[in-house]
């Protein structure tokens, strides 16, 4: 389970689309503001997410091969082989060139509660469910359950937090620098796309294909 986590908690966190918007609202005229919002939405999101684990759980993992155990890894195996998919399929299809979004030419107006929601927008819905599916196998009558849970949330928003602290720290230099990061992320989001998504479907499918045979 907890190297699991760390494959998921790692894409989620490195993920093109949700670095770039969030490099935007720092660069805005309320930009630690914004990116304070969109940040702790985001890991808002993946703590509520977990927590309805923990709930359907009662932190003790189900018996496996016991039914909701099998189904937590079908799950995983379900969405491993629909990132596989779409993976190729992004592979395949001709290449497109991407304009910036409609929301960026407002994105100086945007209050705190749209940099919140626009977080929840962004999540990787797919991934999180991944995630999700693999909390199920935490045991939290001890406390080395609950550092993994916890440590994995906050991989999944390690980018965001590195990214305003160093706003908060060092703003002019941090602006440059995440901007021509931003630039670089949108040059090659079709390849990062492309690779996150074959990468973990093919980690996850192997994985729940070994869980579910062995």
């Amino acid at each position: 389970m907890v190297l699991d986590l760390v494959v998921i908690g790692t894409a989620v966190t490195l993920g093109p689309l949700h670095n770039s918007a969030f490099i935007l609202l720092l660069s805005s005229r309320r930009g630690v503001r914004q990116g304070l919002a969109f940040l702790l939405s985001w890991l808002a999101n993946l703590t509520v997410v977990i927590a309805c684990v923990v709930l359907l759980t009662d932190g003790q993992p189900p018996a496996r091969h016991s039914a909701p155990s099998t189904a937590a890894t079908a799950a995983k195996l379900a969405i491993g082989l629909a990132l596989v998919v779409y993976g190729a399929y992004r592979h395949r299809r001709p290449p497109r060139p991407h304009g910036p979004p409609r929301w960026t030419a407002r994105i100086d107006n945007a209050s705190a509660g749209t940099a919140a929601g626009l977080a929840w927008l962004l999540q990787p819905w797919a991934l999180v469910g991944a995630g999700a599916a693999t909390a199920v196998d935490a045991n939290l009558s001890a406390l080395d359950g609950w550092l993994v849970l916890t440590g994995y949330c906050l991989l999944a928003t390690l980018s965001l937090i590195v990214m305003e602290m160093y706003v908060v720290w060092a703003p002019e230099v941090a602006n440059a620098r995440l901007n021509a990061l931003r630039n670089w992320l949108e040059q090659h989001q079709e390849q990062l796309v492309i690779t996150l998504a074959l990468l973990l479907g093919l980690w996850l499918t192997a994985r729940s294909i070994a869980e579910l045979v062995a």
